[in-house]
């Protein structure tokens, strides 16, 4: 089945949902747990650093674009699922799952990108201290985190755009609760192994590139720490890394387990519930990993919500 004998009106059906009532209520209420706090950890954090002066710096506004990004990334699918749970027909057509992909794939490409723009922060932080104020301008900011969501929305395009032009079998049938490349790959004919090539390549550049450059800074910011002779530098050099230095490796992990692999790996029974996992628990976990550690986000978040609980009694 190529584009051309395609409408793209024409619908695919997810098979991922669990079939027995009791299941699909508790899948309903764990999505929709971990989704409000998802969505409330991150818009905490975006609020706090947008109502405290003293939180206008670069490191804060990556963390807040980052936020914001992921606040978008999970409302791209979350909703559609949870509306699924409740419906007897899961279907999507193919223009809307096209459409998902691209703004999954491409808020999630600008996530990598977003961490490492935040690994070059902290590199020009610790490496060049008394320079930082003149390179890390908020211009430069802007910009970075312009040009994360563009480049990793065009990327997207250019992958998904790839994808659903190549043959499809005649099934329809996507082992997954929502659309994204393993289980979409799935349903292209065998015989193309030639493409399923070429978007694990494209894939691997997408995640790859970005972890190159953060791997590089922190191994600017490994020599410049060693270099610090004393043991309080050296551990508030390594302090203000640690928080980002943990959600690279959760965004990573994750990221080379789900797409580093070719489609003929994907395993419908458990793949698609780690996705969830993944696509829940980034967002959910790493507001709790900058605050955690964080005196200053910490103090922040307890005003703004102390803030909001007193413009509601008045």
């Amino acid at each position: 089945m190529t584009w051309g004998n395609r409408s793209a009106w024409m619908e695919f059906v997810f098979l991922a949902y669990p079939s027995p009532p009791e299941l699909r209520v508790l899948l309903f209420l764990g999505v929709s747990l971990a989704y409000t706090l998802a969505i409330a950890g991150n818009v905490l954090v975006v609020v706090a650093i947008q109502t405290e002066a003293r939180l206008r710096t670069p490191m804060y506004y990556f963390l807040g674009s980052l936020s914001g990004v992921e606040i978008c990334y999970t409302a791209v699918v979350v909703p559609h699922i949870l509306a699924n749970v409740l419906q007897s027909e899961k279907t999507i057509t193919l223009l809307g799952c096209a459409t998902q992909m691209v703004l999954f794939i491409g808020l999630g490409s600008a996530d990598c990108l977003l961490l490492a723009a935040m690994a070059y922060d902290r590199y020009v932080a610790i490496r060049r201290p008394l320079q930082y104020p003149l390179i890390i301008t908020l211009t430069l900011c802007v910009h970075l985190v312009v040009a994360s969501v563009v480049i990793g929305l065009f990327l997207s395009l250019q992958l998904v755009a790839f994808i659903f032009s190549l043959p499809f079998c005649q099934v329809r049938g996507i082992e997954h609760f929502f659309c994204d490349v393993p289980p979409v790959m799935c349903l292209v004919c065998s015989e193309s192994r030639i493409h399923e090539q070429s978007v694990l390549v494209a894939a691997t550049l997408a995640i790859a590139v970005p972890f190159f450059l953060i791997t590089t800074s922190y191994a600017f910011i490994v020599a410049t720490v060693l270099t610090i002779r004393s043991a309080a530098g050296r551990h508030r050099a390594v302090s203000t890394c640690c928080s980002h230095l943990t959600v690279v490796l959760l965004q990573y992990g994750f990221c080379a387990f789900m797409y580093l692999r070719p489609s003929s790996h994907y395993h419908p029974k458990q793949d698609p519930f780690i996705s969830l996992v993944y696509t829940l628990g980034t967002p959910l976990l790493n507001p709790l990993v900058y605050t955690l550690r964080n005196s200053e986000m910490k103090g922040a978040i307890g005003r703004a919500l102390t803030r909001n609980c007193l413009s509601q009694n008045s």
